[in-house]
């Protein structure tokens, strides 16, 4: 859905898009687009006279298909030669050297984790960040990080203390992030929750930095949110849709009865995602939810897709 989605999306006549524009198309952030240019010869946009960059349809097609390629699990530094040579002349990276890219990642953190060494994770995580996509580092790095400390934290003197420690560091991370370029955003506003019982929020963090990312504008309730609270938020602040994340098994009666409840009446159209609406997806749907699954950009592009729809024409 969101690969066709990205197909029929194209530029203006003068056939140049500037780096935002290109950013919210692809989902790929401005800051790692620029480190593709400059450190590994990915893209080659052209450049206005006052040195921003301008991509063509082009561009674009080949950024997609970069991020197909991250997204198998071929490492950033292993791209180029797959894209630039004909299939078949250049052998593919072995899948033992790219989980070595991922796993000297996840090495770097964790260590960082255990010295309870904030600048030292801050580096780490940064540099990931630079290099990819943020739903391919939260699939590949953040999330297997946090179920290794998940599981681990009973067989470790400060097992409890380092998944805490890692846990506020990304909230802090992510939160700030939000809120400056959510000072910024003006395009439509989501209010983002998590279900009720659904105590992890990182998901949803991610979610809402990608979305000012692309211009969205966000207002964050949480974990573990009741629904009538949301309708009670909703009259006084008006929103664009309603965005609710779960990545664990749902309360009792949430999906079967409160969730369609909510939605019968709401004429704001409700979007879930994560783990949820990929186990829940039919009875989600049938409850008048619009299932976004676990891919951020894709999501992104589903909820831009569903409220162009629904604009007065």
């Amino acid at each position: 859905m969101a690969d066709t989605d990205k197909k029929t999306l194209t530029p203006p006549a003068e056939g140049r898009l500037p780096i935002r524009t290109v950013s919210i198309l692809t989902g790929v952030n401005a800051i790692t687009l620029r480190a593709w240019e400059r450190r590994y010869g990915l893209v080659t946009p052209q450049r206005t006279p006052k040195g921003h960059r301008l991509f063509t349809q082009q561009d674009v097609e080949r950024i997609n298909r970069i991020v197909e390629l991250l997204d198998q699990g071929i490492s950033v530094g292993h791209v180029k030669p797959l894209l630039d040579q004909a299939a078949g002349d250049v052998a593919a990276p072995s899948a033992t050297d790219e989980g070595d890219t991922w796993k000297d990642h996840q090495d770097s953190m964790l260590d960082a984790i255990e010295g309870f060494d904030e600048q030292a994770l801050d580096r780490s995580y940064n540099d990931a960040l630079s290099l990819y996509p943020l739903d391919i580092v939260n699939q590949r790095l953040t999330t297997p990080l946090l179920r290794l400390l998940g599981e681990r934290w009973k067989k470790r003197d400060t097992g409890i203390a380092e998944e805490h420690f890692f846990s506020l560091y990304l909230r802090n991370k992510l939160g700030a992030r939000i809120h400056h370029m959510n000072q910024r955003g003006n395009g439509p506003l989501l209010l983002l929750a998590c279900l009720p019982g659904e105590l992890h929020e990182t998901g949803l963090l991610f979610f809402a930095l990608a979305a000012v990312d692309a211009g969205f504008h966000v207002l964050i309730l949480g974990a573990n949110t009741p629904l009538q609270q949301i309708h009670a938020v909703l009259d006084r602040k008006p929103c664009a849709a309603v965005v609710l994340s779960g990545s664990s098994r749902p309360a009792r009666g949430v999906i079967d009865t409160e969730l369609p409840d909510f939605i019968r009446h709401t004429t704001t159209p409700v979007f879930v995602g994560g783990d949820t609406a990929v186990s829940h997806q039919a009875k989600l749907e049938q409850g008048g939810a619009i299932c976004l699954g676990k891919n951020i950009a894709q999501g992104l592009q589903l909820i831009n897709k569903t409220l162009k729809t629904r604009q007065p024409r």
